[in-house]
């Protein structure tokens, strides 16, 4: 694995960020969170609210970024594959939204914790006076111990109104918040020198502490066909976080208990480091 993408880590890098309790930021992508079908990946959604929920337990802050509502509904309504036209895709988001908010409330309740949906769009990131609303209502559901999931509001989003990705929304949480720490969990194990599915000389970046054309050069798009992220959008939010003093970590969801071993510091995935 390479250490550093880099050839030296700067001075202001801090290796070692661990604090007793953060503010961390866990955005669950459609692979995750889903089986090829679209369907609810039941083991893995049960196994993510069991670590999320004792994370909280022990102190420290959670918000969770959820994919997986066009999936779900795709696969509550029997189509064969992720809609490509803006009515079925609002329609499919309409019904896995309720699936998805129903799972997640059923789960994180037996382990007695209270969660709260926030779906937004573009336009409340973009106005100033809409996005200040967000983030107040955002601190205060913490505040009241409560785990906001929030997601794009997919059943009125249009091509002129989307935020895209679910990556992007995260990293506008993130920094919205002033959280410690983003997680994204996906089907990927982090940021490599090359496609590793292509080439199999190509390497994990272990650390990032820069971004520059040569990595931005190594997104590429997304590797699920029911998902809208892929490596570009994840290293564009890098630079949000990275700017805004927030770590970024990408690693791979399908053990949800990985996220006990980022949140206590271990270098998992890739991480990009804040110049905090």
């Amino acid at each position: 694995m390479l250490k550093y993408h880099s050839k030296e880590a700067p001075e202001t890098a801090k290796i070692n960020k661990k604090r007793v309790n953060m503010k961390v930021v866990v955005k669950i992508g459609t692979s995750t969170l889903t089986h090829q079908s679209g369907n609810l990946n039941i083991r893995r959604t049960e196994e993510l609210c069991k670590v999320v929920s004792d994370l909280k337990n022990s102190g420290h802050e959670i918000i969770i970024v959820s994919s997986g509502a066009i999936a779900m509904g795709t696969g509550k309504l029997s189509l064969p594959e992720r809609p490509a036209d803006m009515p079925t895709k609002q329609a499919a988001a309409a019904v896995g939204q309720c699936e998805l908010m129903y799972t997640y409330d059923k789960l994180f309740s037996e382990y007695n914790h209270t969660v709260a949906q926030l779906l937004i769009t573009a336009a409340d990131i973009r106005d100033e006076e809409r996005r200040h609303n967000f983030s107040v209502t955002l601190v205060r559901l913490l505040e009241l111990g409560v785990i906001p999931i929030i997601n794009e509001n997919d059943t009125i989003a249009t091509e002129e109104i989307v935020i895209g990705d679910n990556d992007t929304l995260a990293a506008v949480v993130a920094s919205g918040a002033s959280a410690d720490l983003l997680i994204l969990l996906s089907d990927i194990d982090g940021l490599y020198t090359a496609d590793p599915n292509k080439n199999p000389d190509a390497k994990l970046i272990e650390s990032v502490y820069n971004i520059d054309e040569e990595l931005l050069s190594l997104g590429g798009g997304s590797a699920s066909h029911f998902g809208t992220g892929g490596m570009k959008t994840k290293l564009h939010a890098a630079e949000m976080c990275m700017g805004e003093g927030c770590d970024m970590v990408i690693a791979n969801g399908a053990s949800p208990d990985i996220l006990y071993r980022i949140v206590g510091g271990e270098k998992i995935g890739t991480r990009f480091y804040s110049k905090k």
